[in-house]
């Protein structure tokens, strides 16, 4: 065999590879595309107001093309919920391995997500929609609740072992209102978007007044 035929087939071989990655790297960047146009849809209209059709036609793919990537509408949320809970859990380690402590990371977190108008709006209109058992995100909200309500209320009981809650506040009770007051203040803070700016609701200040309170 000649040196050619020898390297001919290994260049194929090369080109295929790298046709089959830059495939996978296209691939992977529609999907990203197509989680992120749906946070803006699910935001707008919810989980049962959306369509696939609108979302792949804001992509600028075709219908199928979509249900390559997420066969129905409920794998697509799933992805949305999945992405939501990447970005939040990133920043949140980045801000506990600089030294921050929970509570001081839970304060980033809400101060960020001022930035991420579309995604507080999804949280916020799907927690709500959820609370129907026969919604597809039902189990992750509840699952989701029931694990940040463990961990603060452990969290807390551990501070007040080492006298770092104020007399009287209750580890359990003090979790479930941290819980509520943040949920409770995205909606405020979305509603008060269309006022000047001094006059918008300051999520991660009234927060930090209700810690003040109970954190010694």
């Amino acid at each position: 065999m000649s040196v050619s035929a020898q390297t001919g087939p290994s260049t194929r071989t090369g080109a295929s590879t790298t046709g089959q990655r830059g495939g996978y790297a296209k691939g992977r960047a529609t999907q990203q595309e197509i989680i992120r146009t749906a946070i803006l849809v699910f935001a707008d209209v919810g989980f049962h107001g959306a369509s696939l059709r609108d979302i792949a036609a804001r992509v600028g793919i075709s219908h199928p093309g979509l249900l390559h990537h997420f066969p129905n509408k409920a794998a697509l949320l799933e992805a949305v919920l999945e992405y939501r809970d990447a970005v939040d859990e990133q920043s949140f380690q980045e801000d506990i391995e600089r030294g921050f402590d929970y509570f001081e990371a839970l304060l980033h977190l809400v101060e960020r997500n001022r930035l991420r108008r579309p995604l507080v709006e999804l949280f916020a209109g799907l927690s709500t929609e959820a609370t129907s058992p026969d919604h597809p995100a039902h189990e992750y909200f509840r699952r989701r609740y029931q694990r940040v309500l463990d961990e603060q209320s452990q969290l807390l009981r551990e501070r007040a072992a080492r006298g770092g809650l104020a007399p009287g506040v209750d580890p359990d009770q003090a979790a479930r209102t941290v819980v509520a007051l943040m949920d409770g203040l995205q909606v405020q803070w979305l509603l008060s978007l269309d006022r000047p700016a001094a006059e918008r609701v300051d999520m991660a200040a009234d927060l930090r007044g209700y810690l003040d309170l109970i954190l010694r």
